[in-house]
């Protein structure tokens, strides 16, 4: 999946969280937190990789991710506030 391409198709769903049908968690950030930590099981490091300025850096491979990400979970991630950062190749999200 083209990971770039499936954030722009989603991009006027952002932070739209009220559209996700059923969420992990109530919290917008902690349901991203979730998915991404249930689509990359396999990583035990800690969620956020890196900060700047306004913006946190999320350790789940993109490229793991998206072998198995669903158009809908991609969908999800943007309501939750997540993005994909193709300068870094990774998941950010705005703090």
């Amino acid at each position: 999946m083209d990971l770039k391409a499936m954030f722009e198709k989603y991009d006027d769903e952002f932070l739209k969280f009220s559209n996700v049908v059923t969420p992990k968690h109530e919290r917008p950030d902690m349901c991203a937190f979730i998915m991404l930590a249930e689509l990359e099981s396999e990583n035990h490091r800690d969620m956020v990789s890196a900060a700047e300025h306004d913006e946190i850096y999320l350790s789940p491979d993109p490229e793991l991710v998206a072998k198995i990400i669903t158009e809908e979970q991609v969908a999800d991630l943007v309501r939750c506030g997540v993005r994909f950062d193709e300068e870094t190749n990774s998941f950010c999200m705005f703090t």
